[in-house]
């Protein structure tokens, strides 16, 4: 694709919604691998707000990539836009910050460096004395990346000491953030947490996510068995 192109942002903002509305993430990778990274960050950070699922979340990963592409490239920059996520979750900015902690998140999953700067940051959010999230949406997705990092870049989570934090959502009544919990728990290899874990076995409550790349519904208990089974419980 030529240069040109990519000037157009408008004509980057329609390739990336005809690319999600097919839900192809390779032809989508394939994309944003070619185009110049800092062209795609607000037509991305737009598609946060989408009403499917699928194409928010095709864009969040999409969104993680680029990031690791502009944080070798230029740091600062990087840091520019993680500091715009972490602004639009707080109340001075007037907006709601839809999808802000999963992209970060994922931004750090793909770049170490962003992960050993923000991981604190994104885990501030689920905790009570930190910048804690009061909206159950944005605290939930602020979970799902503590999920990602874990799995991720276990060696960070592990440093930060987040299941410290994590495992009270152990006992949370929102099935969402329960099998969050126990899934960054189980990735982490933290066997501290193994008879908490096995008291969700019983919990058959399910909810829909984005995990392994797709929006799928998953149990309490599922999770329970796939963390216990990760720990070797």
């Amino acid at each position: 694709m030529s240069n040109l192109f990519f000037k157009d942002r408008k004509n980057i903002g329609r390739r990336l919604q005809k690319l999600l509305k097919k839900g192809d993430l390779p032809a989508i990778m394939d994309f944003v691998d070619s185009a110049p990274p800092k062209a795609l960050i607000s037509p991305l950070i737009r598609f946060f707000y989408r009403p499917d699922a699928l194409e928010r979340w095709l864009a969040i990963k999409a969104f993680g990539r680029v990031m690791a592409r502009l944080a070798e490239k230029d740091m600062e920059e990087a840091r520019i836009v993680m500091r715009r996520l972490m602004w639009s979750l707080n109340d001075e900015s007037g907006g709601i910050g839809w999808g802000a902690p999963e992209a970060m998140a994922e931004a750090m999953a793909n770049h170490q460096g962003l992960s050993r700067e923000y991981a604190r940051i994104l885990l501030s959010y689920v905790w009570e004395e930190g910048n804690f999230l009061e909206y159950l949406p944005l605290r939930r997705g602020a979970l799902w990346g503590l999920y990602r990092l874990s799995k991720s870049q276990k060696e960070i989570y592990n440093k930060i000491e987040a299941n410290k934090i994590v495992s009270t959502y152990l006992d949370d009544n929102d099935p969402a953030s329960k099998v969050l919990a126990t899934l960054a728990i189980g990735y982490s290899g933290d066997k501290t947490f193994c008879q908490k874990i096995q008291k969700g076995l019983s919990d058959k409550r399910e909810v829909e996510l984005f995990i392994e790349d797709e929006v799928k519904k998953i149990s309490v208990s599922e999770a329970s068995k796939t963390a216990l089974d990760l720990l070797s419980c």
